[in-house]
């Protein structure tokens, strides 16, 4: 089944496009939790960022910063925060907000369980030697 991003991709679905190339697209998110809020996608469509093949993962990343940097010169923001959910589209899109504070950006509440289980979740994440 064809996403959204898809049919944006293909010039089906109108967007705001921002900026472009042979293998990525960047346009304004239709529900921006700022102003500038702008979601870049590879045209490939990709369900899950860590599951891209290197090249194409190291590419979008390559474009994302060029979309940033654009952001940062033509908004004048202090910073452009960045953020990968993966849940509301079947397709790999990173999210780019213009920011000039911490208040500008709707980042969550501090879990007090997660704070709590500090020691046991490190030794739950800790790198074993034998994984490489």
């Amino acid at each position: 089944m064809s996403t959204i991003f898809e049919s944006i991709v293909r010039g089906e679905i109108p967007c705001h496009k921002v900026w472009e190339d042979d293998h990525h697209l960047a346009f304004l998110d239709i529900n921006p939790r700022v102003e500038g809020h702008t979601l870049v996608i590879p045209k490939k469509p990709w369900d899950e960022v860590f599951a891209m093949p290197e090249e194409d993962y190291d590419g979008l990343w390559r474009a994302a910063r060029t979309v940033a940097h654009h952001l940062e010169r033509r908004t004048g923001c202090a910073r452009v925060v960045v953020v990968i959910l993966g849940y509301e589209v079947p397709h790999v899109h990173i999210h780019l907000m213009p920011t000039n504070r911490l208040e500008d950006f709707p980042f969550p509440p501090v879990d007090g369980a997660a704070v709590a289980k500090l020691g046991e979740t490190a030794e739950l994440l800790a790198w074993d030697s034998e994984e490489g």
